[in-house]
């Protein structure tokens, strides 16, 4: 820990708006960020059952949280689970005491993480930036491909990245004083720790080489150690240690199956199956950030002019800059890769993306004016691929005649001409202003329109839902190749684990299997009966 005066002098990077003209923003375009906030990351929270494998499964823990007042040790049915830390059955499990056991409850964690995420690059805009970067900033980020999906998914991943992007804010905060304050170094010190108990030593590792990537940019290494003052590292380590000692004391195979196979493993080996080529997180970062993606050109061309002029020594953009990189570059060399990985690079690169546009509307707004008319051309681009998808989709025959489908694909299509219009007409700031409000409505058109209607392809609720009274707590109730995703799902609805079928079992019994399985038993087996036949998922069979 150091604490050293060599360590300060004058202020690493430099805050913009501290030149900048007191400017105010008018009510109207706050209600408008509000608006388009809410929309896009608080609503609809429980219009989908719990889906795939992760949401079940976490819920599941959180609920059993709850019941057994063991908040240290995460439990899946009774046994002992350690592939992620505790934070985010903590929250979901407070959500499920004040809520009760609900997919709202346990998507409200996330939800509020993106929520929050997008308050602090609007915060760290308006500090390094100005008023206009903080205000494209509230309505950028929300409005991006990343953060409705993930901030509406029962996972750790909005959880960590909101907890990172906080910690980078901080960061900045103790770089842009001669010396750091003692609130920033506190927050730095909590916010990482938070993350650190929300997904793992990655955060470290993270922060860390986001830290040391600047330094290397910019050339300023004493700065760098300033991270690690005495509060920072003490504030650190009480909010981070104490449950990793307690869940280590308590469960022998902890540092094994957590530090080990969960987060060593998973980086060095495809242990998981999770291959992708190396340049996968550079793609997947293009399309979290759209409609936003074109808006990546000019922003890399001002990055590139003043890097060349070296006028990005102390700038707080590149700083921002590190905390983009640096997650795509360790997480490429990885051999297991997820899309997930890199969403806590999609904060900071669209408060850029703020900034940068900012800065063009205020020096050339009319030249700024085509990326502005590409980047609404992007959606329209976007509707059209994705109507060609859904008409090659086969899980149910007749999804693209969905009338709500149609509406979404209308309204995404007019929107994005509509915005373009704008853009042209008038300025490149209504045309992004309108970009922001189009994704906002057709994510509340899907929530009302689409979402309902698709549920049951993609969640077992309703399957679950029908399932008799009589066979929910049946001991003769298994599982037979019916697919994981499924049964974790079930299994969370059921409030129950499913057993897998054996040769042993008795007769009559009830089984979840896949649809050519039970097809096999209903040619040779006349005596065997269908319970549920679902559209998508595993059909249940009674068996005599």
């Amino acid at each position: 820990m150091l604490n050293c005066t060599f360590v300060n002098s004058l202020p690493p990077i430099r805050f913009r708006s501290v030149g900048e003209p007191a400017t105010q923003i008018s009510w109207w375009k706050i209600l408008f960020a509000v608006a388009v906030m809410s929309a896009t990351l608080l609503s609809g929270l429980g219009v989908l059952g719990l889906m795939g494998p992760d949401e079940p499964r976490y819920a599941a823990i959180a609920r059993e949280m709850l019941r057994t007042g063991d908040w240290v040790t995460p439990r899946l049915y009774g046994h002992s689970w350690f592939e992620k830390p505790v934070l985010y059955y903590w929250a979901a499990g407070s959500a499920f005491r004040l809520f009760g056991v609900s997919e709202f409850a346990a998507r409200l964690p996330n939800a509020l993480a993106a929520f929050f995420a997008t308050l602090l690059a609007v915060w760290a805009a308006l500090r390094a930036f100005g008023t206009e970067s903080a205000w494209l900033a509230a309505v950028m980020l929300p409005a991006t491909i990343a953060m409705p999906v993930f901030g509406h998914a029962a996972t750790t991943d909005m959880l960590f990245s909101a907890l990172l992007m906080a910690a980078a804010v901080a960061a900045a905060e103790m770089l842009a004083k001669a010396r750091p304050g003692r609130f920033a170094s506190v927050a730095f010190g909590a916010f990482l720790g938070a993350a650190v108990l929300a997904k793992g030593p990655a955060a470290l590792l993270l922060a860390g080489g986001a830290v040391l990537l600047w330094a290397l940019a910019s050339g300023q290494w004493r700065p760098a150690l300033r991270f690690l003052n005495f509060p920072s590292v003490a504030v650190f380590c009480l909010v981070a240690l104490p449950w990793y000692a307690l869940a280590a004391a308590r469960n022998p195979a902890f540092l094994r199956v957590f530090i080990w196979q969960q987060n060593f493993e998973r980086y060095l080996t495809p242990v998981f199956q999770h291959r992708q080529p190396f340049w996968f997180f550079g793609v997947v970062l293009l399309g979290m950030v759209m409609p936003w993606t074109v808006l990546l050109v000019p922003l890399i061309a001002d990055g590139w002019r003043a890097l060349s002029n070296g006028t990005l020594r102390d700038s707080p953009g590149l700083f921002y800059a590190s905390w983009v990189i640096f997650p795509v570059l360790f997480f490429s060399f990885s051999a297991s890769k997820l899309p997930a990985y890199v969403l806590p690079s999609v904060p900071p690169l669209v408060l850029l993306l703020a900034a940068n546009t900012a800065q063009r509307l205020a020096v050339k707004g009319r030249a700024y004016r085509l990326w502005a008319v590409l980047a609404t051309c992007t959606l329209v681009g976007a509707a059209l691929a994705a109507n060609h998808w859904v008409h090659r989709q086969t899980i149910s025959p007749g999804i693209e005649e969905m009338s709500g489908v149609k509406v979404l694909f209308l309204l995404a299509l007019g929107g994005g001409v509509l915005c373009a219009a704008l853009a042209i007409t008038r300025n490149a700031r209504a045309g992004i202003a309108a970009m922001a409000a189009l994704v906002a409505v057709l994510v509340v058109a899907a929530i009302l329109l689409v979402l309902p209607a698709v549920d049951p392809l993609l969640s077992p609720r309703s399957l679950a839902a029908a399932v008799p009274e009589q066979m929910r707590k049946s001991p003769d109730l298994y599982d037979y190749y019916a697919g994981s995703p499924w049964i974790y799902g079930l299994e969370f609805y059921l409030d129950r684990e499913l057993v897998p079928w054996s040769p042993g079992a008795k007769f009559p019994l009830w089984e979840w299997t896949t649809a050519s399985i039970a097809a096999g038993y209903l040619r040779e087996n006349p005596q065997c009966s269908v319970i549920a036949r679902p559209v998508a998922g595993p059909w249940l069979l009674r068996l005599e």
